[in-house]
């Protein structure tokens, strides 16, 4: 158990920038640590958004650059701004407690960060913090004893979360758009959600079945008789073409031009080649780092397991959820925002192709999230102009707390992400001296000891430390 009101005599120095004992210098030298790998992040993030968003010239010549350095100040702020509250509040304090070298300093630092940073993204910047932030609590409870697990639950919980979201947007799409651009938030779950089920899955109140199919009744061409195909590819093709044109589609399905059958083994095949691209494109920068020295890994490139998991997941995800709809309208023969529901649910079950615990801790937050512009919606709670940026914050401040006194309940990914951003140095912290707060600072970091110039330091470090 933490000692929470407790506190350690030690310097800035001793516990935090163990690398130099001049606190301007030790912020310097994170901001150039930082700028240089914020600029490598966004330079090529936004570069790659603006090719595949195929960007006019104009947006290249005009916007690219300051977005860029507008995200870049972002980042780097937060990082300098983190290790100069650290010192601040030390000489404020005048010694150093429980939350003060990771939640104290980083709540203001990640405040100042977030107002420089463009409105439209703080939302996602807010999404994907408060997820962290969400599994890192998560994670510290299970440490302590709080929280039991469940098994697979990875793969259980979004079979809740999903169906309940699918819902929820299908029941007050529009509004709760609205409620996200009030805040420079763009409803970016939606679109991925609309971007993998199809945006036929997701109607609008005005929907009419019957007009709808009235006016996209077509006549059925029959296949002509062709000769006999000389291949299996040929074969596949004439299979999937009388499956298409000759299979039944429900009046109530909006999927027109294909029927039920073919609607869904199409749907299978497009999000299984999205996520096994996906995939492969994560591990290029991996593999042609040993491209000479291994070439034999190149094949590990196309033919590695959780390329197919990534696919498998996504394929029988959007499968599975068009399948339990298109079934559901025949079985009922009516279009009813509750199918999502079931077919969330069921759908649910293709987790088991590719358990995450991201996946499924951002579709719980997404849910509660959801619910709660819905609860301003109907007047049920106050709405809060800065929450975006509130949330952040607290959210950042709680992955910085892990990260200094706790890292084994830190997502690793982040963590090594804050090693890049600071060049490892925040691996340099004196965590042996944070011991003593109970939460196996060190444990992680056994084999390290600053080497501290004893002129800039408060407490001997041969003495054995204590509590006051």
């Amino acid at each position: 158990m933490a000692a929470l009101s407790k506190s350690i005599p030690h310097n800035c120095y001793e516990i935090g920038h163990t690398w130099h004992p001049r606190c301007s210098w030790a912020v310097l030298h994170i901001t150039q640590g930082a700028l240089a790998e914020s600029l490598r992040i966004y330079g090529t993030l936004y570069l790659i958004a603006a090719i595949l968003r195929k960007r006019k010239l104009d947006y290249y010549l005009h916007k690219l650059l300051p977005e860029i350095l507008q995200s870049t100040s972002f980042l780097t702020a937060n990082g300098t701004l983190y290790i100069a509250c650290f010192c601040i509040l030390r000489r404020i304090l005048g010694k150093f407690y429980f939350w003060s070298p990771g939640f104290g300093a980083a709540l203001p630092a990640s405040y100042m960060a977030i107002l420089i940073e463009r409105k439209s993204r703080r939302g996602l910047l807010t999404i994907y913090m408060a997820n962290q932030a969400t599994e890192t609590l998560f994670r510290m409870a299970v440490a302590r004893g709080a929280i039991t697990p469940l098994r697979h639950g990875e793969t259980e919980q979004p079979q809740l979360s999903q169906p309940l979201l699918q819902a929820l947007d299908r029941l007050c799409g529009p509004s709760l758009d609205s409620f996200w651009c009030k805040d420079g938030l763009k409803g970016f779950t939606y679109s991925a959600l609309k971007f993998i089920v199809g945006k036929e899955e997701i109607p609008t109140h005005s929907f009419s079945p019957e007009a709808a199919f009235s006016k996209t009744d077509r006549k059925i061409k029959y296949c002509e008789k062709i000769s006999q195909p000389t291949n299996i590819l040929a074969l596949t093709k004439k299979l999937m073409e009388k499956v298409c044109k000759h299979g039944p589609r429900h009046r109530c399905c909006k999927h027109y031009g294909d029927n039920c059958i073919s609607y869904c083994i199409k749907g299978f095949i497009r999000m299984f080649s999205i996520g096994y691209l996906i995939q492969c494109c994560l591990r290029i920068p991996s593999t042609f780092r040993h491209l000479f020295t291994e070439p034999s890994r190149l094949l590990s490139l196309f033919y590695n397991k959780e390329n197919f998991q990534l696919g498998a997941f996504l394929g029988s995800f959007v499968s599975i959820y068009k399948g339990t709809s298109c079934f559901l309208r025949w079985v009922r023969n009516l279009d009813d925002e509750l199918h999502a529901l079931v077919a969330g649910c069921l759908a649910g079950f293709s987790m088991m192709f590719y358990k995450s615990t991201t996946i499924s801790m951002y579709l719980a937050s997404k849910l509660v999230e959801t619910m709660y512009f819905k609860g301003i919606e109907a007047g049920k709670v106050p709405y809060f102009p800065h929450a975006d940026s509130i949330i952040y914050a607290i959210s950042t401040s709680i992955c910085f707390q892990a990260a200094v006194m706790e890292v084994q309940n830190l997502r690793p990914s982040y963590w090594k992400f804050l090693l890049r951003l600071t060049k490892g140095r925040f691996a340099l912290m004196n965590r042996k001296v944070l011991d003593v707060f109970g939460t196996e600072a060190s444990k992680n970091f056994k084999d390290f000891t600053p080497k501290l110039d004893p002129r800039y330091t408060v407490v001997p470090p041969e003495l054995p430390l204590e509590l006051s």
